[in-house]
């Protein structure tokens, strides 16, 4: 990190008063028809360093480092890996994986990787990804996803989170309700040894799910990566060792 500037050297002279010795925050003044809840929100948007740091790297959004994190530490996007993207608007994990899995094949000597993406509405392309608009939840999407891949995928990740109905614990159990059906459709697409990673938020009902994914891998482990505001109860669940179908 760059160290803040100060002021002239030595003796009284020097910058005494603080200023430029602090990070500037941006201060959003509330507007006609917006609720001051949303004045905070994106007060705290335009000061995250994680959004500033997106902006600036081509990434859409600070979700993609909370994967590129993820990935840091358990190393599930490798080169060569076949990736499914559940719920991947607007796409930051879906960039993430395709520089890892090496999915252009700009990285000379290694496999190169395939990165499906899926989404429920349109997603403006990007390179080295396939992208699709597809529901996972209907009949026949695993076999869609597997006819787009040539085959069986090695991860299957989601950032998916349903809509806020305000309430904590209901919107608690409707994002555990679609973590599980996301963990369902990894079984029906995922290689034996494959890896699905999701976000969860902590709150009780989760214990079902990591039950249903300690049944079907070999090792389940939950990570909040720094990219997580730390006010959040969001984590990610990261299965590895998928025993396979019939486990």
């Amino acid at each position: 990190m760059a160290k803040s500037p100060t002021g002239p050297k030595g003796g009284k002279g020097g910058n005494t008063s603080g200023r430029g010795q602090r990070d500037l925050k941006v201060k959003v003044k509330s507007a006609r028809g917006r609720t001051m809840s949303s004045t905070l929100w994106l007060q705290r948007q335009l000061n995250d360093p994680y959004v500033k740091r997106a902006k600036a790297e081509g990434l859409r959004g600070r979700a993609a480092y909370k994967i590129s994190e993820t990935d840091d530490k358990y190393r599930f996007l490798t080169p060569g890996k076949r990736v499914v993207d559940l719920g991947c608007a607007p796409g930051g994990w879906c960039q993430v994986a395709a520089r890892r899995v090496n999915a252009l094949g700009e990285r000379q000597g290694k496999a190169q990787g395939t990165v499906l993406g899926v989404d429920l509405q349109e997603v403006e392309p990007i390179p080295g990804c396939e992208i699709h608009v597809l529901d996972f939840l209907e009949e026949g999407a695993d076999d869609k996803v597997k006819e787009w891949l040539g085959g069986t995928a090695d991860v299957v990740m989601s950032d998916m989170a349903a809509a806020s109905c305000g309430h904590k614990q209901t919107d608690h159990l409707r994002i555990i309700a679609l973590c599980e059906a996301a963990a369902y459709f990894a079984f029906d697409v995922l290689e034996e040894g494959g890896v699905f990673v999701a976000k969860v938020l902590a709150g009780g009902a989760e214990g079902e799910l990591q039950h249903i994914l300690k049944q079907k891998f070999k090792k389940v482990a939950n990570f909040k990566p720094g990219a997580s505001r730390q006010d959040s109860s969001e984590k990610f669940v990261v299965a590895t060792g998928f025993k396979g179908r019939d486990a």
